[in-house]
């Protein structure tokens, strides 16, 4: 190739828009105008109190949240001809101020975006002022005003980039007293806060707290685990789901789909895939339905399993079980060991498994240990001048004393926090998460879940109990009947001679075969083969036999894959543009009708877009008290998975097809890629979709 001069090439226009990072699918992401609701295609609105929904009230609530304790739920109605008040007040000039909290999300600028446009068509001379980096921004006075300009350059685009974001809590009354001073300096008549459980709690004592200097506070449901949720005392569902959600789920599911493609392609891997979601399994569920892995772990099943042959064994006995309650880790590994063992019986030494980021949190046992755990370190402080990790200073010294802990309950036949069933579960963890669970603990005396790496926890049971089956000859690589007589024929052997002296299934299975249990290794398919006859002691194994036996024998190879970060930074679906853009109208809605503690929400979403109804829902009556780094605090309640929802039901009713233990194809599903269009059945989540169908 000729030598090319960078700086001429570069020069060149087609060279420049080649490359450009304006490029044409950006430029029509940007110019993508998300469809309204049908209430916003009207002049004016204002709110509606709809009294059919009933919450029961924490006392505390009530006690700390006296302003706004009493908000009922606000259905935004549109109008064509207001009166002179309501016109007069939706067209009053307005500064409104937006912060981002938590984690990004996408769809959040599609959220300023909204507010922008209703406060625009509403008052030009309407101003909204972004707080940089999160609350941080809002405390020390760092913001910049949002002009159209600033706007056109981010909407139906993922990330938080335009205003960026952080975690910061205005959780003091030195914090709350910055807000206010921030707050009061730019002449706000509303703030909103953008993001999850703990920011929307926040919003709701920000709005308690401003409320006498005038100043509204809206929030705004944000979250890609799926588990910020609102519904009413009875049921009554009133935010089915954060924005964001959709496109971290659809985004994951295409990246594990594409691996569905590649491993059984090359058929050699199995793909460990973790996906985000450390309090509730939302995200794992949506990503399975959407893509059909091989497994499937949901943590809330886990946590509702009973183990019934202990329950009968413990009533034989006139005993009860408790520890029958709630799936152990060893059980949930021989539970994946026992799927990729049928499905290397059929010759698919391969698959996708999907597993929650946060699945140990659901694992009764992890949880008892934790707890057994820091009262014995907290114990052991309490009675001796020093401290269990000063005086036990490596892993070995601490299992040790846990050891003499077990004797001692064994030995004494007495009531100890650690006996000997503690001890032979905890040896059963892989040493790096002994490790953890003994660490030190942080300031407050709590375990973080978030260092753990689940899949390897997991994995390590698993690949250690596979090693067993195979030793025991229960893990064997179907060999296909045809390519096994190919290969003995080629050799000049007799197929039918030698198999049912290699085979268990050789005159039952139709396709593939499975060697004979005590045919372990290349020693003991000698012996049988010298024990039946076919071979003199002498003599060597036949070439063509020996490659048969060592094509039987499972070489288990995985990769582990953790998606969270990519899909909470795509950029968002149709879904996710257009519920966060009307979510932004709603925000506009509320202010201009004047509320304050209440969420920005939709209901509806499940069903087709004309049927979206956008809604104001009281923050404080959903709220309640909660453990937080070891103090009860108010905080909205996170949304875990259903285990009785007819979306999860259906994954129970096809498991057996995805794992697909039988020969032929798998049943992988392919999503294809995001797109923000509005065409193609990922308009909405599926698990929406079938727990709507299911409800009908």
């Amino acid at each position: 190739m000729a030598f090319v001069n960078s700086d001429e090439f570069l020069s060149r226009s087609e060279v420049a828009q080649a490359i450009s990072s304006n490029n044409t699918v950006l430029q029509k992401r940007l110019n993508f105008i998300p469809e309204l609701c049908p209430v916003f295609k009207n002049p004016y609105t204002h709110l509606e109190s709809d009294t059919r929904y009933r919450f029961k009230v924490h006392p505390a609530c009530r006690d700390q949240l006296p302003d706004i304790i009493n908000n009922p739920v606000q259905t935004v109605i549109g109008t064509t001809s207001p009166d002179d008040g309501l016109r007069q007040t939706y067209q009053k000039k307005r500064h409104i101020g937006i912060v981002f909290s938590g984690g990004p999300a996408p769809g959040g600028h599609n959220v300023i975006a909204g507010v922008f446009d209703a406060m625009m068509a509403a008052n030009p001379e309407n101003r909204i002022f972004g707080f940089l980096m999160g609350p941080d921004g809002l405390l020390e006075g760092n913001y910049i005003e949002l002009t159209s300009e600033i706007i056109e350059n981010y909407r139906n685009l993922g990330g938080f980039s335009m205003i960026r974001t952080g975690r910061t809590k205005i959780d003091t009354k030195g914090k709350i007293a910055l807000a206010r001073e921030t707050c009061k300096a730019l002449d706000l008549d509303a703030l909103v806060i953008v993001g999850g459980d703990d920011s929307n709690t926040n919003a709701a004592l920000l709005a308690q707290e401003l409320h006498n200097d005038g100043i509204q506070v809206i929030g705004v449901p944000k979250t890609i685990d799926g588990d910020l949720q609102a519904r009413d005392e009875d049921g009554n569902t009133l935010c089915a789901i954060s924005f964001g959600f959709h496109t971290a789920a659809r985004a994951f599911a295409n990246d594990i789909s594409n691996l569905s493609t590649d491993c059984s392609s090359d058929a050699k891997y199995w793909h460990i895939c973790k996906v985000m979601g450390r309090s509730a399994s939302h995200l794992g569920l949506e990503v399975g339905l959407q893509v059909h892995p091989n497994i499937l772990v949901i943590g809330e099943e886990l946590a509702e399993f009973v183990d019934t042959e202990r329950l009968e064994r413990a009533i034989k006995q006139g005993t009860t079980d408790y520890t029958a309650y709630g799936m152990t880790l060893r059980h949930l590994s021989r539970v994946i060991c026992d799927g990729i063992v049928r499905r290397a019986a059929v010759g698919k030494n391969y698959g996708v498994i999907i597993i929650p980021e946060g699945v140990l949190e659901f694992i009764n046992e992890i949880q008892i240990f934790i707890i057994k755990l820091n009262t014995i370190i907290a114990d052991y402080n309490d009675t001796h001048d020093t401290d269990f990790h000063t005086d036990f200073p490596t892993l070995e010294d601490k299992l040790d004393y846990l050891r003499r802990l077990a004797r001692l309950s064994r030995e004494e036949n007495t009531f100890t926090i650690w006996n000997t069933r503690d001890d032979d579960l905890f040896n059963d963890i892989p040493e790096f998460f002994q490790e953890g669970l003994l660490t030190e603990r942080d300031s407050h005396g709590n375990f973080q879940f978030s260092q753990v790496q689940t899949e390897k926890v997991i994995m390590g049971l698993v690949k250690d109990y596979l090693k067993i089956l195979q030793e025991k000859g229960d893990y064997r690589l179907g060999i296909e009947r045809d390519w096994y007589r190919r290969t003995l024929e080629k050799s000049g052997l007799d197929a039918d001679a030698y198999g049912p002296l290699l085979f268990k299934n050789y005159d039952t299975a139709d396709r593939f075969l499975l060697v004979r249990q005590p045919i372990v290794s290349l020693k003991t398919l000698k012996q049988e083969l010298v024990k039946t006859g076919a071979l003199d002691e002498e003599d060597e194994i036949p070439a063509s036999v020996q490659k048969i036996f060592l094509a039987s024998v499972p070489n288990f190879k995985t990769q582990n894959h953790f998606y969270g970060y990519d899909g909470r930074g795509n950029d968002p679906t149709w879904f996710d543009c257009t519920y966060a853009y009307n979510l932004g109208w709603t925000v506009f809605s509320l202010i201009a009708s004047g509320a304050t503690g209440q969420m920005a929400g939709i209901k509806n979403l499940e069903k087709k877009f004309s049927d979206w109804e956008p809604i104001g829902i009281p923050i404080g009556p959903m709220m309640h008290l909660e453990e937080r780094k070891g103090k009860l605090a108010l905080v909205l309640e996170r949304t875990t998975v259903d285990i009785e929802s007819p979306a999860f039901q259906i994954v129970k009713s096809l498991r057996e097809a995805w794992l697909a233990a039988e020969p032929g194809p798998d049943d992988y599903r392919r999503p294809g890629p995001v797109r923000y269009a509005g065409s193609g059945e990922d308009d909405q989540p599926l698990t929406l979709i079938l727990n709507h169908l299911g409800g009908q």
